[in-house]
């Protein structure tokens, strides 16, 4: 599947200020799932410098500098990817990792240590609580060992159905406790409670940013509307052996990554802005942020 990108972020101020540098991560990687045919990033003002780099996540960041003041700071990336969808089967993992609890590797232990450890204290242990309840049913093979996929299918199906979800104009995430408590909160709030339920299991788990395809958005379908779509998007990735990092969108219940356009992938919610930076003013200069965001599928 083929799809067309734009993603703007405008900032608006009373009167001129002066930019400090941003960091943009806007640009996605270009690998055997999707194939980023192109990308543009248009900026006004104009920048008076821009360096691109990976982060210690391979993510490419770029830094941008400003030398004159405006009143609004507008950021538009355009992309062209095609991605190719893969279908999350239980015979695509390793035998021995099909069943919880599953054992990784010597060296996918030391690869994956700081994606498997626990990020937020759990002290009343509700997160593991929660996830534990999904360790039901077993296979034939191994009776009395739930089922490694399974487990996750149904705790990213658990957080759609029992989970409320609600936008939040306002960048951060709120914790994982705090999403069980409310039953509520936004995709990158979902992403986050579905992590460290993985992580209590053992699993390693990382945090995606990106966008999400919406048909219920594009008026050249008549198909059914996805949560999330019109603005960025977020989900997790678990890393399972001999199938790698899965897709699991637990906003929309999604295993099949077809539909996911992932641009950032972190360790921590918080290291995936995809627009962060500084302006010199008074806090009364700032007169509001737009993002729009529209995602097409190419015929």
């Amino acid at each position: 599947m083929r799809f067309q990108l734009r993603h703007t972020t405008t900032y608006r101020y009373a009167k001129p200020v002066a930019f400090g540098r941003h960091r943009l991560m806007l640009r996605p990687r270009d690998s055997h799932e999707m194939l980023l045919h192109d990308a543009a990033l248009t900026i006004s003002p104009a920048p008076s410098q821009t360096i691109w780099q990976y982060d210690v996540f391979g993510n490419s960041i770029a830094l941008v500098d400003f030398a004159e003041p405006a009143d609004a700071l507008a950021i538009e990336s355009t992309l062209d990817v095609e991605r190719f969808p893969l279908i999350a089967t239980q015979s695509m993992v390793s035998e021995h990792a099909r069943n919880l609890p599953l054992a990784y590797s010597a060296d996918e232990i030391r690869d994956l240590a700081g994606l498997q450890e626990r990020h937020v204290p759990d002290p009343e242990h509700a997160v593991d609580l929660w996830a534990k309840g999904f360790l039901t049913g077993s296979a034939e093979d191994a009776p009395g060992l739930p089922e490694t996929l399974p487990v996750l299918n149904a705790m990213a199906a658990a957080i759609k159905s029992n989970f409320t979800y609600l936008a939040r104009d306002a960048y951060g995430t709120q914790s994982p406790l705090e999403t069980l408590s409310a039953s509520s909160g936004t995709c990158r709030d979902f992403a986050y409670l579905m992590m460290e339920g993985a992580r209590s299991l053992g699993l390693a788990a990382r945090f995606v940013s990106g966008y999400i395809y919406d048909p219920g958005r594009d008026e050249a379908t008549d198909a059914q509307a996805v949560t999330g779509g019109g603005a960025t998007h977020a989900w997790t990735q678990i890393y399972l052996p001999g199938a790698g990092w899965m897709h699991f969108d637990p906003t929309n219940a999604l295993t099949s990554d077809g539909e996911l356009i992932p641009v950032a992938i972190v360790r921590d919610p918080a290291q995936a802005s995809p627009v962060s930076g500084s302006w010199e003013g008074a806090a009364s200069d700032a007169q509001g942020l737009e993002v729009e965001v529209t995602v097409t599928r190419q015929a």
